[in-house]
């Protein structure tokens, strides 16, 4: 009996006993970017409808609801969210505890801020759909909408837009944007420690992190725009990861020992956008131009040589993946067909349509695509531009000619179609009032099949019209080193990067 006693007795002390700490986090982690980093991306308010933002902002920062690997509105700062019957009211129960970098808790008050604050894309949809934001205490906020919008959580707390992502109330009040810009605070598994625009950005793990402690200590992030310097400083030691290979450098990094060739398949479409279409003046404003030029292209031979063959070419600007869109075959790669469309319309000798001027850094596909369009006598000249460039040129309507444009955030076929269709889309440049109608109708439309109707409808007229000339559903490719354990690929459905960042982990050494 007394052994009874003592050997409980002892359970009882050992079930009291601290469990073993988190291992502390250890390594770096260093990333050859594709891009030149901007310093809005270290603020969540004015995120484009693109993912490059969300590289950065899933490392600094934190929303209320995220696409994690559990789903696209995965509770994060949030424990748990609620909607009414009625359709009219989302309530946040905020995680207690959750700590900003400077100390500071996450509080409603926050989350309220956050949102008065977002410029984005969609801001003026959002704005416009949601009545009010109540602080019903510190640790619980509610969204109250004028009317019933089923598609609320996927516009506000996906990578559609950043209008979940939560900053400090106090902190950027008193240093202001432009110093939250310099010196960002988040509430991410990462705090800033330095950052060169458009050179590099250095962050250590924050061991407060609520869903657990990094298990990489620092992480950076350098621009190396060319794509020959990435493969060069992968295979030579300097940094571990790179993002977009294409081609040859693709096909080198595969064959490399030590090294391997991964491919995120984010929703996105690569495609042209026409913006002189709207101009009665413009040769694109004849349908049969814009087709000719969708003809012109052999997008199976852009895929091989782009992406070796690991792309979808594609009819649709809407990828296939996303709900709600509707599949559409590529047209024929066909160039008599494409001169004989351009005869028909008046131009047998082809036209100068100016400038193509491509995403960044997809350039070498800018060029192939200019040579299949001047095959046909559509004459362009590249012009590039670097990354944020780019999208502020686009976003103010200041690009004209040919713009061959991508973007793939979380969302659903409306999300797209508000972007690039719709009025209120930042990167639209006309409006079809017959697609406006129907968008404002499925946006109010419960039934979920007679939404997916109307929604059908628009992409129908969007391709009978040929607003857009897609070209294929993007394989991204990477390159990844030897030190690299766990680089998190496609670990969240359809996200372009690493992440979750406190999941990666590096070799130790043996």
């Amino acid at each position: 009996m007394l052994t009874r006693v003592v050997a409980r007795v002892l359970l009882l002390l050992l079930a009291a006993l601290p469990g073993p700490a988190a291992a502390a986090p250890e390594g770096t982690l260093t990333w050859g970017l594709h891009v030149t980093l901007a310093t809005r991306w270290l603020d969540p308010s004015d995120t484009e409808a693109f993912i490059n933002p969300f590289m950065v902002l899933y490392a600094i920062h934190d929303a209320l609801v995220k696409p994690m690997p559990a789903g696209d509105n995965t509770p994060s700062l949030a424990e748990s969210w609620t909607a009414s019957k009625d359709g009219l009211t989302y309530e946040f129960v905020l995680r207690k505890g959750v700590k900003f970098h400077n100390g500071e808790p996450v509080t409603a008050e926050d989350v309220k801020f956050s949102f008065d604050r977002y410029r984005g894309a969609a801001a003026k949809l959002l704005k416009e759909r949601v009545r009010e934001v109540q602080i019903v205490d510190a640790g619980r906020v509610r969204f109250v909408l004028k009317e019933p919008w089923p598609d609320f959580m996927t516009f506000y707390g996906t990578s559609a837009t950043g209008a979940a992502w939560i900053v400090p109330k106090k902190y950027v009040e008193k240093v202001g944007d432009d110093g939250f810009a310099k010196a960002p605070v988040g509430a991410g598994p990462y705090r800033v420690v330095s950052f060169r625009p458009g050179v590099d950005l250095v962050m250590e793990a924050f061991d407060g992190y609520w869903r657990k402690v990094p298990s990489v200590k620092r992480l950076v992030f350098r621009s190396m725009p060319d794509e020959t310097t990435r493969a060069a400083a992968l295979k030579a030691g300097d940094v571990d990861i790179v993002y977009l290979l294409s081609g040859p450098t693709a096909e080198e990094v595969k064959r490399t020992p030590g090294l391997r060739l991964a491919a995120a398949k984010p929703p996105g479409v690569v495609f042209l956008d026409l913006p002189e279409q709207w101009d009665p003046k413009s040769p694109w404003h004849d349908r049969r131009v814009r087709l000719a030029a969708s003809h012109a292209l052999d997008r199976n031979g852009l895929n091989e040589a782009e992406t070796l063959g690991l792309s979808r070419p594609t009819g649709a600007l809407i990828p296939r993946v996303l709900e709600f869109s509707r599949a559409y075959e590529p047209p024929a790669y066909d160039p008599a067909l494409a001169k004989k469309l351009l005869a028909e319309a008046g131009y047998p000798n082809g036209f100068d349509a100016g400038e193509l001027t491509p995403f960044p850094p997809f350039f070498s596909l800018a060029e192939a695509i200019g040579n299949y369009l001047q095959a046909v006598g559509i004459r362009t000249r590249v012009r590039t531009l670097e990354r944020a460039a780019f999208l502020t040129a686009w976003r103010e309507h200041k690009l004209r000619g040919v713009i061959m444009g991508l973007g793939a955030p979380a969302g659903n076929a409306a999300t797209r179609i508000e972007v690039y269709v719709s009025k209120n889309g930042i990167y639209a440049s006309g409006v079809v009032p017959e697609i406006e109608d129907l968008f404002q109708r499925q946006a109010r439309e419960l039934d979920r099949k007679k939404r997916e109707a109307l929604l059908h409808q628009i992409q129908q007229i969007m391709h009978d019209r040929v607003l857009h000339v897609p070209i294929y559903e993007l394989a991204f490719l990477w390159g990844i080193g030897p030190r690299v354990e766990e680089a998190c690929v496609d670990w969240i459905k359809g996200f372009s990067y690493s992440a979750p960042y406190e999941d990666l982990k590096v070799r130790t050494a043996r």
